[in-house]
C-alpha cells in the first residue's frame, strides 16, 4: 500500500523483494542469527544498494518523448495494456505533457488530472487521447448544437430558472389581467437570464444547477449549447479542464471568467439497452485535464486495461518530476548485488550474512523476469553476473528472457528506490517483532 500511495507502480516488484527478504531472514534465523543483527545487516545492504541507484541514474528532459515512450511501454508489460502498448503509450505521454505546470521553477504533473474512460465498444487500438474532458450525460434537448469550434465556455453554479422561495408564501389573483401579468414577469426574468448568457458569448453553458426549458430552447435557438444538473465536482473539471472560472451569481457572468475549447462534439453510442450519448470537450494543448478514451468493451478487460495504464502514468510523471531514470531488466538488481556482495567481504561480523542474504533476494527480480519469459533463471543469472563482471553494466533480461544488453526497458529512479527501499522496511519491522500473542489466547 505504501508503494501503491507513493509511487503508483512497482508494486508486484516491491512485494516479490519484501517476501524474499523475509525468506532469507527465515533461513538465518533458524541458523541462530539474531533479529538485530538481521536488521543491520540489511540496512547496510539498502544503503549500498541506493548509492548503486544513485551511480547508475540517467538525467532526462521532460521533453524527452523517446525515453518517456520506454518508460510507459516497460511499465505496461505483463499487463492486459501490453498489446497496445505503443499506442496507448504516446497517448499517456502526451496527456502528461498536457497537464504539467510549472511553479517556481519546479514542474508538477498531477497524475489526477489525467482521467481515463471506458468507450464501451471497439478494440484497445480504438483508444484515443481528449485534450480535455468526456462527459457521458443525455442531452436535455435534442436539438441542442452537436459540434462547435473555437469558441468559450461559461461554468455555472447558479440556476438559470426561477428559484423557488425560502419562505411558504402566496400570491392571490383576483383577474385574468393580474395572472397574465404575473406571468408575463417571470418570462421577463427567464429572457434577462438567457438574455445575460447569450450576452457573454460563451456558446458552450455548463450549470450544476437546474435550467429553466424556456431558456434551454432559448440557447438552443441562439446556437449556444446548456448542459444543466452536473455534479458540482464535474462542473469544476469542466472548469479547470477550460480555463473558465465557475460562478455562483449570473450577474458575474462577462468575458473574464469564461474558458475556452477548440471543439465539442456529441459522439452516440448504441449500447445493449439504449443509447449513449458523450460529450467530448477539446480544449487543446494548454487543457487542465486530459482524458484518455480506452477502446474495448465495458467490463474486467477494461478495468485491467485502465489499471496498466494507470502504472503507466505513474511512471511518466515520476519520471518528468524528478527527471531521473534506470535502465529496467533487473539491471540494477543485478548491479546492486554485486555490489553489495563486494561489500560484504569487507564486514567482519555477523552481518555479512545478512548482506549477502539482501543480494540474494534483489536477483529475484532478473530471475521472475527470467521465469516469465520461458527461460531458466539460474542459468540467466549466471550469465547476467558474468556480463556484469566483465564491465558490461547495462546487462539485463531482455524481453526475450535472455542475458544481454538493455536499451528500451527505462524505469523511473523514484519508483524503484522507492520499491526496494519499502521492501527493506517492511522486512525491518517485521524481524524487530519481539512476539506474535494469538487474539484468541491459544
Amino acid at each position: 500500500e505504501s508503494q501503491e500511495n507513493a509511487c503508483g507502480d512497482g508494486v508486484t516488484g516491491c512485494i516479490i523483494v519484501a517476501s524474499e527478504l523475509m525468506r532469507e531472514a527465515g533461513r538465518l534465523l533458524e541458523k541462530g542469527l539474531h533479529p538485530l543483527v538481521l536488521v543491520e545487516g540489511y540496512q547496510r545492504a539498502l544503503q549500498t544498494t541506493l548509492d548503486t541507484l544513485d551511480s547508475r541514474v540517467v538525467q532526462i528532459q521532460p521533453t524527452d518523448n523517446q525515453r518517456l515512450l520506454d518508460i510507459a511501454r516497460t511499465a505496461m508489460m505483463g499487463t492486459t495494456a501490453e498489446s497496445g502498448s505503443d499506442h496507448l503509450a504516446q497517448c499517456i505521454v502526451t496527456a502528461a505533457q498536457t497537464v504539467a505546470t510549472e511553479r517556481n521553477g519546479t514542474l508538477h504533473v498531477r497524475t489526477e488530472d489525467v482521467r481515463m474512460a471506458k468507450r464501451g465498444v471497439g478494440g484497445i487500438a480504438d483508444s484515443t487521447l481528449v485534450s480535455g474532458l468526456i462527459i457521458e450525460r443525455r442531452l436535455d434537448l435534442d436539438r441542442l448544437p452537436r459540434h462547435l469550434s473555437n469558441g468559450k465556455v461559461a461554468v455555472l453554479s447558479c440556476p438559470l430558472e426561477i428559484e423557488s422561495s425560502s419562505r411558504e408564501a402566496e400570491i392571490e389573483v383576483t383577474s385574468p389581467d393580474q395572472w397574465v401579468a404575473f406571468m408575463d414577469a417571470e418570462e421577463a426574468q427567464l429572457d434577462a437570464k438567457a438574455q445575460r448568457v447569450l450576452d457573454s458569448g460563451a456558446t458552450l453553458v455548463f450549470c450544476a444547477e437546474g435550467i429553466d426549458p424556456r431558456v434551454l430552447h432559448r440557447c438552443a435557438d441562439a446556437g449556444v449549447f446548456a448542459l444543466a444538473g452536473l455534479e458540482r465536482s464535474g462542473a469544476e473539471d469542466i472548469a479547470a479542464a477550460t480555463g473558465a472560472l465557475m460562478i455562483d451569481h449570473l450577474d458575474s457572468l462577462d468575458e473574464s471568467v469564461l474558458g475556452s475549447y477548440n471543439t465539442m462534439t456529441i459522439e452516440t453510442l448504441e449500447g445493449d439497452d439504449s443509447r449513449r450519448e458523450r460529450l467530448h470537450i477539446e480544449a487543446g494543448k494548454h487543457a487542465g485535464i486530459a482524458t484518455v478514451d480506452v477502446g474495448g468493451g465495458d467490463g474486467v478487460a477494461s478495468e485491467e486495461v485502465i489499471r496498466g495504464l494507470y502504472d503507466a502514468l505513474c511512471s511518466v510523471t515520476s519520471a518528468m518530476e524528478t527527471g531521473e531514470v534506470l535502465l529496467g531488466g533487473g539491471s540494477l538488481h543485478i548491479a546492486a548485488s554485486l555490489a553489495i556482495k563486494e561489500a560484504a567481504e569487507a564486514q567482519g561480523g555477523r552481518e555479512r550474512l545478512a548482506m549477502e542474504a539482501f543480494a540474494r533476494a534483489l536477483e529475484a527480480i532478473p530471475a521472475v523476469l527470467a521465469t516469465n519469459a520461458g527461460h531458466d533463471h539460474l542459468d540467466t543469472l549466471l550469465e547476467l553476473r558474468a556480463l556484469h563482471r566483465e564491465g558490461a553494466v547495462h546487462s539485463g533480461v531482455q524481453h526475450t528472457g535472455i542475458a544481454g544488453g538493455i536499451e528500451n526497458a527505462w524505469s523511473s529512479a523514484e519508483t524503484l528506490a522507492h520499491a526496494i527501499e519499502a521492501a527493506c522496511e517492511t522486512a525491518c519491522g517485521l524481524l524487530r517483532v519481539d512476539q506474535v500473542i494469538s487474539a484468541r489466547g491459544d
